[in-house]
């Protein structure tokens, strides 16, 4: 998955400052016009809520700003920071209790997009060879991926901005290419994908162990 930044070297020293090291983001250089919410998110999922505090504290020193501070809620904990590139990300576990020591581990990343009718792009998408592993009618659809792969998922433009703690107005460029196997196309929300270039058979992940790169859907 390409993020289209200003600065790729600041970008990429964020990234690897508050995430860890990991070729599943990669910055590219854009100067594409971009207002408010770029229409997408990207969600870290860790184990365990001292994970989420950790990565938040991380990215927030990094020189993120907190959209909304890390608390526990119905489905679990989680927080809200916006890097200095403008990307939302939202960290969270599904657990509420720690059961053991803090880290930085990365358990999954999830590519939410926020679209206008996720019955309509969830058609076209399936259309187009991606594997729906969960939905949930108009609100929620999330496709499947292969080890090590970020994940898509569907979710309403202004019910993302929500959950994200930002105004859903935004205009000009996502700032955001989706690369992976389904080929080359520009999707109704205006989300551009390119076909993924081969890449190493094993990679950093999060917390610096390596993974395999094979059976991805996007990147």
């Amino acid at each position: 998955m390409i993020l289209e930044v200003a600065d790729p070297a600041a970008a990429d020293r964020f990234h690897t400052t508050a995430f860890g090291p990991g070729g599943q983001v990669r910055p590219r250089a854009s100067e594409a016009p971009t207002t408010g919410f770029r229409g997408f998110t990207l969600s870290l999922v860790v184990s365990r809520p001292a994970g989420v505090d950790a990565l938040v504290g991380a990215a927030v020193d990094a020189g993120a700003t907190t959209l909304k501070p890390a608390a526990g809620s119905l489905w679990g904990y989680g927080g809200v920071v916006r890097a200095p590139d403008g990307t939302v990300w939202q960290i969270a576990s599904s657990s509420k209790k720690d059961t053991g020591p803090a880290t930085r581990r990365i358990d999954e990343i999830v590519l939410l997009l926020g679209v206008e009718d996720v019955r309509a792009s969830k058609r076209f998408y399936a259309d187009r060879g991606l594997a729906v592993a969960k939905s949930f009618g108009g609100k929620y659809v999330e496709f499947a991926a292969g080890p090590g792969a970020v994940k898509p998922a569907l979710y309403k433009r202004r019910g993302l901005a929500k959950v994200a703690g930002v105004s859903p107005d935004g205009t000009g460029s996502h700032r955001l290419v989706v690369a992976g196997d389904a080929g080359a196309f520009t999707e109704p929300d205006g989300f551009a994908w390119e076909t993924a270039a081969p890449e190493p058979a094993d990679r950093p992940t999060a917390d610096g162990a390596r993974s395999p790169a094979e059976g991805r859907s996007a990147t």
